[in-house]
């Protein structure tokens, strides 16, 4: 393995193998979440990490923006939030007698939309175009977003006073969606002993510049797959449509999404190729959230952790290609 000492001159998987370590410094003992945010971010995706407050979902988001030169936002989603406070608005200008376009915070390469789902589903939509088509349009106007566009939501699914759940048209917007998990007991008597008082993502020093990551989301696109694993998917996908536990299956989408993230996982892997595992692994963080689980198999668990265990047990009765 070549040395990472110098990430500037190594080869991408060295570099992104230092930029794990990077984060890890700060997010402690997460290392399987920091791989799939990084793996969402390489598949130019979006990611929805959902858990409890103060387990760190925030502080993955801002350590992430920190690990290489590129602009970061963070909005504060509330009831009261309009759509023009994310995503700008046209002012009249008396000197040219002409609107002129201010752009809003959602102008960013990196955005963290805290507690997405407190705001009205009014606002929530201004995102949609967003981060469907990396563009927003305003007054007939279409403005391009900057690259790489990686939007980073958080949400409590615990409290529900005060908030609007996030309809299924947003929640196909997002790659994946993650829990953090609380800490393991070393890892939390770590985070007592060398963080109390300062934010860790602070001292984070970039390694990456916008052409090393837009280089390596180009370069993740081009990961090889083959048929027996497009098959593989797509008899998964085939399955959540036809059993009568869900009544929404993966959308077209939704495969897509796997397909792009299956590459992102394989290239930070480092191999220029997929294998069976790099599906199977991320079938619950992509499928989980994009299918319903019908009325009629509800039981006492909450939706999420019933959507996954109906999804494993469809992902035990497909064949694994070898």
């Amino acid at each position: 393995m070549q040395s990472t000492t110098k990430p500037a001159t190594g080869t991408a998987s060295s570099r992104l193998a230092e930029l794990q370590r990077s984060i890890a410094r700060v997010v402690k003992g997460k290392e399987d979440v920091i791989k799939l945010a990084l793996t969402t971010l390489l598949a130019r995706g979006h990611l929805l990490i959902e858990d409890v407050p103060g387990v760190g979902k925030t502080t993955l988001a801002q350590a992430l923006a920190r690990s290489f030169h590129c602009s970061f936002q963070r909005i504060q989603f509330t009831s009261d939030l309009l759509p023009s406070d994310v995503i700008g608005v046209s002012v009249f200008n008396p000197a040219t007698q002409e609107f002129e376009f201010k752009p809003g915070p959602i102008f960013a390469n990196i955005i963290v939309a805290d507690e997405i789902n407190r705001t009205t589903p009014k606002t929530q939509s201004a995102l949609l175009e967003a981060m469907n088509e990396s563009q927003i349009t305003v007054d007939n106007h279409t403005h391009q977003l900057p690259q790489p566009f990686l939007v980073l939501a958080t949400q409590n699914p615990i409290e529900h006073h005060g908030t609007y759940p996030l309809p299924e048209s947003q929640l196909d917007r997002f790659l994946m969606r993650i829990r953090m998990g609380y800490p393991a007991r070393e890892s939390e008597k770590e985070i007592l002993r060398n963080h109390a008082g300062h934010s860790p993502a602070d001292a984070m020093a970039a390694l990456l510049d916008i052409p090393d990551v837009l280089a390596m989301q180009e370069a993740a696109s081009k990961v090889k797959v083959e048929e027996s694993l497009l098959d593989y998917a797509l008899e998964i996908v085939d399955r959540t449509r036809q059993t009568e536990q869900l009544s929404l299956g993966v959308s077209p989408r939704g495969a897509l999404m796997l397909h792009r993230a299956a590459q992102a996982r394989a290239f930070l892997e480092g191999r220029d190729y997929c294998l069976p595992d790099d599906f199977k692994r991320l079938i619950l963080p992509v499928f989980a959230h994009r299918v319903v689980v019908s009325s009629r198999y509800v039981s006492t668990q909450k939706k999420s952790e019933q959507a996954e265990a109906i999804l494993r047990e469809i992902l035990e009765t497909v064949r694994v290609p070898v």
